[in-house]
C-alpha cells in the first residue's frame, strides 16, 4: 500500500475541487486554490520520493483553459520527470506529447468509450500507440441504482459499464495500472466508498483509490478492506491543500515509515 500524491489542475491553477460538481458551464466547487504552481508540487513529491502520483487536467481538451492546464503540468513534469502520471484529454494522437514531456504513464478514460460502451477499436489503437506498460486506465465511477458505473468526460457522463470484478479483469488486460476516483465523495473528505475499496483488492494490476479520505482512520480502513493491496490518494484533507492531515506523515506511509 503506497501513497500516490496528486496535482489537480483547473483553469491553469493547482486546485482541490468537489469532483461531482465539475461541469463545462459553471466550473466546479473549489475546496482549495494553491498559490504555488505545478513545479512546486513536482519538486515536493520528488524530494520525498513519491513516485507514481498523478496529474489530472480538469478542463476540456482543446479549450484555452486546457492549454493553461498543460503548461502547469509540464512545469511539474520538468521537476519530476518519470515520477508522475498524467491524465485529462488524452487520446492515441496526443499521448506521445505528454510522455515526451516526462510523464511516466498516461491516464485515459473518455477516449476508450463511445455512446456509453467500451470502444474496443479505440482501446486497441491506444495500446498500440502507448504500449500497455505505459497506460493507466481511469475507471472513476459514480453510484446509480445501487451499482457503481464508470463515468467519463470529466466525471460528467455515465457509461453503461458497471465497475465490478469482470470490468477489472477486462480492462487490466490492456493497461499497467488502474486509477479509480470514487466521484460521489471526491473532494468531500467524508470517508471512503468501502465497496470500491473491497473490489479493488482483487484487481489483477496495481490499483489506486481516490476519494473521500479525511483521516488516518480512513487510511487504516482502506488498508484493511483492500488487504494492503490498494494504493491511495489524499487531496483536500492534506495540510498542503488546506486540510488537517499531515502531508509528511502520509508521505511516510509511501516509504513504509508510518
Amino acid at each position: 500500500m503506497r501513497f500516490r500524491p496528486c496535482i489537480d489542475i483547473h483553469r491553469g491553477q493547482v486546485k482541490q475541487i468537489v469532483g461531482g460538481t465539475l461541469s463545462d458551464e459553471s466550473g466546479a466547487v473549489e475546496n482549495f486554490v494553491s498559490e504555488q504552481d505545478g513545479g512546486y508540487y513536482g519538486r515536493l513529491y520528488r524530494s520525498r520520493g513519491l513516485t507514481g502520483g498523478h496529474i489530472i487536467l480538469l478542463d476540456p481538451a482543446g479549450s484555452e483553459s486546457y492549454e493553461a492546464d498543460v503548461r502547469q503540468a509540464f512545469s511539474a513534469l520538468s521537476e519530476f520527470p518519470q515520477g508522475l502520471q498524467l491524465g485529462g484529454g488524452i487520446n492515441a494522437d496526443n499521448a506521445a506529447r505528454f510522455l515526451d514531456a516526462g510523464a511516466s504513464h498516461v491516464i485515459v478514460t473518455s477516449f476508450v468509450f463511445k455512446n456509453g460502451e467500451v470502444n474496443e477499436a479505440a482501446l486497441e489503437r491506444l495500446v498500440k500507440a502507448v504500449g500497455r506498460e505505459r497506460l493507466v486506465l481511469d475507471l472513476s465511477c459514480r453510484r446509480r441504482d445501487g451499482k457503481y458505473y464508470i463515468v467519463t468526460d470529466r466525471w460528467q457522463k455515465f457509461t453503461d459499464v458497471v465497475l465490478d470484478s469482470r470490468a477489472l479483469e477486462r480492462f487490466s488486460r490492456s493497461c499497467a495500472e488502474l486509477l479509480i476516483h470514487a466521484v460521489d465523495v471526491e473532494g468531500k473528505a467524508s470517508g471512503i466508498e468501502e465497496p470500491i475499496a473491497e473490489l479493488l483488492a482483487d484487481s489483477p494490476v496495481p490499483a489506486t483509490y481516490a476519494g473521500g479520505i479525511s483521516s488516518f482512520e480512513d487510511i487504516r480502513k482502506l488498508r484493511e478492506l483492500g488487504r494492503g493491496r490498494v494504493d491511495f490518494t489524499v487531496g483536500s484533507a492534506l495540510d498542503i491543500f488546506g486540510g488537517s492531515m499531515s502531508f509528511e506523515r502520509v508521505a511516510a506511509i509511501h516509504i513504509g515509515e508510518e
